[in-house]
């Protein structure tokens, strides 16, 4: 497993745990109480596909994209949605900018690596 992969699987390891605690963090309107929760379950699923990949299942690898990247998409109506706070639609941001950083990470071929050295 390349340091690539592992840097990709941690970016969306802490970004799963970020997500389990959203319903603690919310005021129930931003973001509503249902948002946090579909969040929550998005962060358990994608963290149990983080620890079976760090083990080596490169099957959990395609299902935790799948699941980090709907929950970067429960957080687009922030940018959308009037009267969301300032801070929120940042929080957003971040949350879509590495979502797409781990992402990247993890599908970048070993090879390309090995060859970019």
């Amino acid at each position: 497993m390349s340091r690539t992969f592992r840097g990709g699987l941690v970016v969306l390891g802490v970004l799963s745990v970020v997500d389990l605690a959203g319903p603690l963090a919310t005021d129930g309107e931003h973001p509503p109480m249902e948002i946090a929760l579909i969040g929550a379950a998005l962060g358990l699923l994608s963290l149990i596909l983080v620890v079976l990949a760090w083990r080596g299942k490169r099957r959990a690898v395609v299902p935790l994209i799948a699941l980090r990247v709907l929950s970067a998409v429960t957080a687009l109506p922030a940018f959308f949605v009037g009267d969301v706070p300032a801070i929120a639609v940042l929080l957003a941001g971040v949350l879509v900018a590495l979502t797409a950083l781990g992402v990247a990470l993890v599908l970048v071929p070993a090879r390309q690596l090995a060859g970019a050295r």
